[in-house]
């Protein structure tokens, strides 16, 4: 069965227990409350050929959290913009989905990717602590002078 490819741009829609999450992590109580109002894009280039995937989450125009790494093999991720920690990261297949688990300062930590039609899922996860992204990636070809132009749309009333 091949892999899916998550190449692509993706805006937040949705978000679910995000704050408790966050709590789980010892984020402060006022950082908790400015990212929870956020809703952030992620850039994706993944080639499923060697594996090898970035992954570039913008939260503002002034931060961004940038992960690179090739799946299967571990690395170390630098979580600072999240929440000042280093971990150990291992990200794999499991079916069709990305798995991802952090060894480091807080144990049972890590996250879940899955495509359903043109919506990202992330289940992100701390001990018993839990939270729920969707993100929606729209792609409309627009063909100029054999140049592709892609026009993304930023949430499901667009559509």
């Amino acid at each position: 069965m091949s892999k899916p490819n998550y190449t692509g741009i993706y805006h937040m829609v949705s978000q679910e227990n995000f704050e408790e999450y966050l709590a789980a992590l010892d984020v402060n109580y006022a950082l908790r409350k400015v990212v929870c109002i956020l809703k952030p894009s992620k850039h994706i280039e993944h080639d499923v050929n060697t594996g090898k995937m970035k992954i570039k989450t913008t939260v503002t125009t002034f931060r961004n959290f940038d992960m690179d790494f090739t799946l299967g093999q571990e690395f170390t991720e630098d979580l600072g913009p999240v929440d000042g920690r280093k971990c150990q990261t291992t990200v794999n297949w499991d079916g069709d989905k990305l798995i991802c688990v952090q060894r480091g300062e807080k144990e049972g930590r890590g996250w879940t990717h899955w495509l359903e039609g043109n919506l990202l899922h992330l289940v992100s996860k701390q001990g018993l602590s839990w939270a729920r992204k969707t993100a929606l990636y729209i792609y409309i070809y627009i063909y100029i002078y054999n140049i592709t132009v892609i026009l993304l749309l930023s949430n499901k009333c667009s559509l």
